[in-house]
């Protein structure tokens, strides 16, 4: 009985830290959208430049996600989150300082790049930090919050860095939220613990986690035997001959097609086409990213409590997503309204709904495979943003030759139905995957994968 009453809560200040990892990611990332604007005017950049901007962080960040979660898999999530977030934030104060030199395009693509390659870090890690700190019966919740971050972020530092744009300039944007990172990382490398070495845990929520499921182990110092179950080519070969895990990835791809375009067109789509002031915009960009966080994280509590009611993970996982991800294509209907309230109400409902049915993180901990769980979610993740790669492309070019974002709009919001359908005719049962042994395994090996 006392591990249900008497049970410390070190999970959740775990969970606001890797939470406010993610806002601060996400923010960062999404500097230049707002930036964006004055920075074409005072530099002379194009739409179709700043599309692939854009898109050079999403480049970096699929090439070096699944790397990055073999190393957050070898060092810990602990290390490789600090090293991500104090490299990422001194690319951003970097960003800040282009003006200063001739070939400013060419040096904003390399740091794009770069803090894409820095910012690869957080999904694994955080990954393997959901399925080390909460039982199964709490990842829904946990992992809802963790997304939300992106939709706190949009609604917490959009609006900062509007006042910072128009009060200081487009440089000040960068370089401001660079040294909040760099400040944020060594209060990372303090107060982040695993559960073993957490001051703050007692037996009884210990007990209470390895009871439900939750990988305790998952980041101490790995053993001999651990390191022969470490990710090779064998076993991520092995992801993809899962269908469950192939759906999956399509899913997210969609998703983060939605995410990406909020992320990054959406503040100059309120200023070229709805006509609003860049400070308006930044103020305005927040409404429907307030709406995504009470979705993402109302879809964690609905999740895990489908879960307590039918005992059915598929059905508790599916159903949320698919009604978050068919209001998301509500965003299609802006090009039939006039009014700038109309547009922002399916706006914040697109954005409500893309939350609601953002439940990605809370599957990968449901399904990856417990020897390469940080691998996976890296794999995942980087599948995913291809999206970030292709979306913003694909958008200037919609500008480009039609001068409207109308088709942009259609654009986006199909991924939202395409992703319900993945769910639904490819992933099948939501399980976690077994890896098989290696060729040549010894009989203890195999008992032990």
């Amino acid at each position: 009985m006392s591990t249900k009453n008497n049970k410390t809560h070190a999970r959740y200040y775990i969970l606001f830290m890797i939470t406010l990892v993610l806002t601060l990611a996400t923010g960062d990332r999404a500097t230049l959208s707002v930036a964006g604007p004055e920075m074409q005017k005072e530099l002379g950049i194009s739409a179709v430049e700043i599309g692939y901007l854009f898109s050079a962080f999403s480049w970096a960040y699929v090439i070096s996600m699944t790397p990055a979660g073999w190393v957050a898999d070898k060092i810990g999530s602990k290390r490789a989150m600090f090293l991500g977030i104090l490299l990422w934030s001194v690319m951003t104060v970097l960003m800040g300082l282009v003006s200063y030199i001739t070939f400013v395009v060419p040096a904003l693509l390399i740091l794009r790049f770069l803090l894409g390659v820095c910012e690869s870090p957080v999904g694994p890690s955080a990954g393997r930090i959901i399925a080390a700190w909460f039982p199964s019966q709490e990842r829904g919740v946990a992992g809802a919050i963790f997304n939300s971050a992106q939709y706190a972020s949009l609604a917490i530092f959009t609006p900062l860095m509007a006042w910072l744009c128009h009060a200081f300039g487009w440089d000040h944007v960068f370089i401001v939220m660079g040294v909040i990172g760099i400040v944020i990382a060594f209060c990372w490398s303090k107060f982040f613990h695993v559960p073993t070495k957490h001051p703050g845990i007692n037996n009884e929520e210990m007990e209470y986690l390895k009871e439900g499921g939750a990988l305790v182990e998952l980041d101490t110092v790995p053993s001999i035997k651990d390191e022969r179950k470490r990710a090779g080519l064998q076993e991520i070969a092995q992801l993809f001959k899962s269908r469950m895990l192939i759906g999956i990835f399509i899913g997210q791809y969609c998703i983060s097609a939605i995410t990406w375009f909020f992320m990054t067109w959406f503040p100059i789509y309120l200023v070229k086409e709805r006509g609003m002031s860049i400070l308006q915009a930044g103020f305005m960009a927040s409404v429907p990213a307030i709406c995504g966080l009470v979705g993402g994280i109302l879809s964690g509590f609905f999740s895990d409590w489908l879960l307590r009611k039918t005992n059915n993970l598929s059905l508790a996982r599916k159903v949320p997503i698919t009604i978050g991800l068919t209001m998301s294509a509500s965003m299609i209907l802006c090009n039939y309204v006039g009014s700038e309230a109309l547009v922002m109400f399916l706006m914040s409902a697109a954005f409500f709904g893309k939350g609601f049915g953002s439940l990605g993180w809370a599957v990968v901990a449901d399904t990856a495979p417990k020897e390469i769980i940080g691998t996976t979610g890296g794999l995942f993740n980087s599948l995913g943003n291809i999206a970030g790669i292709v979306t913003p492309v694909v958008i200037g070019y919609i500008l480009q030759e039609t001068n409207s974002f109308a088709n942009a709009l259609v654009f986006v919001g199909t991924h939202g139905i395409i992703a319900v359908c993945s769910y639904w005719f490819i992933v099948g049962k939501i399980e976690r995957l077994k890896i098989a042994p290696r060729e040549g395994a010894t009989a203890l090996q195999k008992r032990e994968v």
